[in-house]
């Protein structure tokens, strides 16, 4: 018997599976090994105090955010008092998974098959990946951290089965030496609409590597020939491939987390990415963080509202950010116009300095009024067309 079973050993899954173990819940952890989502790697200084990640786990640390628009205007932003660390999630992931076990949960490779339920008891049903036989665990809850296509939220959560994403994919190529057009100090977004129309590119140096990618929601667009295109525009074709991955990321929270009964969702399941930005590890783990806080609320109390708490949690500290950044995606992502429009807005000294120190810090700032104020308006004259599009 456990008191939960979690689905998925990601980020969000491998916090949720320590933080229960740590409060003394028995726990295990069911995960795919050998599966590695693309991700660019970004993780901000925040994540690493508040889930004490050690140094050996940031490959690199980024000073410099270049945004390229469609007409190859860049502009640098500087990241002052402080940076962005870069993690590889083919050893960040396990990492996790190894200090979950290290904490007493109990970690398990294997397939989700479904939920059973019968004379009180509940099961969760597993294929084991050294066997192939199917498993039996009887548990007093489920967390659901499998992912964008969460098979936990279809079958267990109204509205598991339509969750908005965009298809991401990347390739880690072995990084080359500095160059005028690579910085491994330096993470490069590009907003193309050759590239991606609805989303972004990246280049995401981590060290020894790089991450080179792009994402998009709409069908019928060639991924890794956009991501070739890429890397010749960035000269990054000649560096060796070290893999290739691809899956989708949600675009919004789901409207509900649990089931009302037994289950709750966390991370990509639940859809907490950041939107406009993609950005997704420190959500993943800030949710299931909250999800082991609302477990751990309804085992002690049996109260089936506190499986609220984990979406009440999130929201209460992340529901504006989210809400801001939903508004510029929805006004800038739509075409190469925009696009450009969104680049000079970066030229703003004031955008730059809120826009890292809401990402550094994970709230909005609001101790510079005259500064949103002045933002405010540029945005208003950008969008109106009322300025030319590339002027700062």
């Amino acid at each position: 018997m456990y008191d939960v079973v979690v689905i998925g050993g990601g980020p969000s899954g491998a916090t949720a599976a320590e933080d229960l173990a740590r409060s003394g819940q028995k726990v295990a952890m069911i995960d795919r090994a050998g599966r590695i989502k693309p991700c660019g790697g970004a993780v901000p200084p925040r994540l690493i105090e508040d889930f004490l990640i050690p140094d050996a786990q940031i490959v690199a640390r980024i000073n410099t955010a270049r945004m390229i628009s469609p007409t190859q205007r860049c502009v640098d932003i500087p990241i002052e008092n402080g940076y962005v660390g870069m993690v590889d999630r083919e050893h960040f992931d396990v990492f996790l998974r190894d200090r979950a076990a290290q904490a007493g949960a109990t970690c398990l490779t294997g397939t989700f098959l479904r939920f059973e339920r019968e004379n009180n008891a509940k099961h969760v049903v597993y294929r084991d990946k050294n066997s192939g036989e199917e498993v039996r665990l009887q548990t007093k809850l489920i967390i659901g951290a499998d992912g964008a296509r969460s098979n936990v939220a279809k079958a267990e959560v109204p509205g598991g089965d339509k969750i908005p994403y965009v298809i991401a994919y990347h390739e880690i190529i072995e990084a080359p030496e500095r160059s005028l057009r690579y910085d491994p100090m330096r993470c490069d977004v590009i907003y193309d609409g050759a590239i991606s129309p609805d989303f972004y590119g990246w280049v995401f140096p981590h060290g020894k590597s790089a991450s080179v990618g792009m994402g998009t929601g709409i069908e019928g667009v060639d991924l890794k020939k956009a991501t070739a295109d890429l890397r010749v525009a960035s000269g990054l074709e000649n560096c060796r491939t070290i893999r290739r991955e691809g899956a989708p990321i949600p675009l919004r929270p789901m409207d509900r987390w649990d089931n009302g009964r037994d289950v709750i969702l966390a991370g990509d399941a639940a859809g907490v990415v950041a939107p406009s930005s993609g950005e997704g590890i420190y959500y993943a783990m800030v949710g299931g963080r909250v999800a082991a806080t609302a477990a751990s609320a309804f085992l002690k109390t049996g109260r089936i509202k506190d499986l609220q708490l984990a979406r009440k949690l999130f929201m209460r500290e992340h529901k504006s950010v989210f809400k801001v950044l939903g508004a510029m995606q929805n006004a800038y992502y739509r075409s190469d116009e925009r696009r450009e429009r969104f680049v000079s807005l970066c030229h703003d000294v004031d955008v730059q300095k809120l826009t890292f120190e809401a990402y550094m810090n994970k709230r909005l700032v609001k101790a510079r009024p005259m500064a949103h104020l002045k933002i405010g308006l540029k945005n208003l004259a950008h969008l109106t067309r009322l300025v030319s599009a590339t002027r700062v």
